[in-house]
């Protein structure tokens, strides 16, 4: 059973979605996350550097007692339209901690200024930067939540299909890989979901999308073929829209051959990990992308 402190945060997430304005313009709903953000506390001992990679910011969160010399690539979430290194500086810091290795964040562009394949364009320059830092490839991990565990399964597809050397291991957290929207659980969650609706989703879906074809391999990569993909983490609420995404993730990735673990965590919502500060669920969840982290980079 979930946690106290999880069923009423999941109320009170309910009641801010029934008050929320839907029909926002999308530059408010980009100042509201940055503004909730704010309010998430860092946790200690964790240096962050902001950096540049070409003309595109990033930054290091690094914790005083990383012992890996590899590093994490996380790529935020934000439903590929929102979302910065600041709104998910918290959370990257957090699972920094628990794998005892730095992450360093991209700001990848964002649509509609920015439609596919830009965001996947900048994640892949991320990466290539990485290894041009001296950094393995089997010394990294590629995490990323909602919208940035999309774009670490289609880079992973990417580097692939490109001969690039591919990262040791994904961690995917809430992971939305279809953005035609065909998933069961869009019906039968979405009386449940505190935090996502359908018609948002669609909304920006079709920011990101475009005019390319959504069920494209680097657009939905669940429709990709998932050979030779590096182990993968998944975690996913199972009171969220986007639980059949994370399902059919991970049986497409194990008939394809890719060890693959996937987890639902009962009455937790979509990228629960950002409240983990609230949530011991959250907390749990991070400490397990953690140990996964450290397994694949020992």
């Amino acid at each position: 059973m979930p946690s106290l402190r999880g069923r009423i945060l999941r109320l009170l997430l309910r009641y801010q979605a029934r008050k929320a304005d839907t029909h926002a313009m999308l530059q408010q709903r980009r100042a509201m996350l940055e503004d909730a953000a704010r309010r998430l506390p860092m946790p200690p001992r964790v240096d962050v550097c902001q950096t540049t990679i070409a003309d595109m910011p990033a930054e290091w969160l690094r914790p005083a007692d990383a012992t890996t010399n590899g590093a994490i690539l996380y790529l935020h979430g934000g439903a590929y339209t929102m979302g910065s290194c600041a709104t998910h500086r918290t959370l990257a810091a957090r699972i920094a901690i628990a794998g005892r290795t730095p992450a360093l964040q991209p700001a990848y562009r964002l649509a509609p200024e920015h439609p596919f394949p830009a965001a996947l364009q900048d994640c892949v320059a991320a990466y290539r930067w990485l290894v041009s830092q001296g950094i393995a490839p089997q010394k990294i991990v590629v995490a990323g939540d909602s919208a940035g565990g999309g774009l670490a399964v289609a880079l992973a597809v990417m580097l692939r299909d490109d001969h690039v050397p591919l990262p040791a291991a994904i961690a995917c957290m809430s992971p939305w890989v279809d953005l035609e929207l065909t998933g069961e659980s869009l019906r039968t969650r979405a009386h449940v979901d505190p935090v996502c609706s359908v018609e948002e989703s669609r909304f920006h879906a079709r920011q990101y999308v475009g005019g390319a074809d959504p069920r494209a391999a680097l657009v939905s990569p669940i429709y990709a073929d998932l050979h030779g993909l590096p182990p993968v983490l998944i975690h996913v609420g199972d009171s969220e829209i986007l639980l059949s995404d994370a399902t059919r993730l991970a049986a497409r990735a194990r008939d394809d051959g890719v060890d693959v673990r996937l987890t639902v965590w009962e009455g937790m919502w979509h990228v629960w990990h950002l409240l983990a500060r609230y949530v011991p669920e959250g907390q749990r969840a991070v400490d397990d992308i953690g140990a996964f982290i450290r397994k694949h980079l020992d």
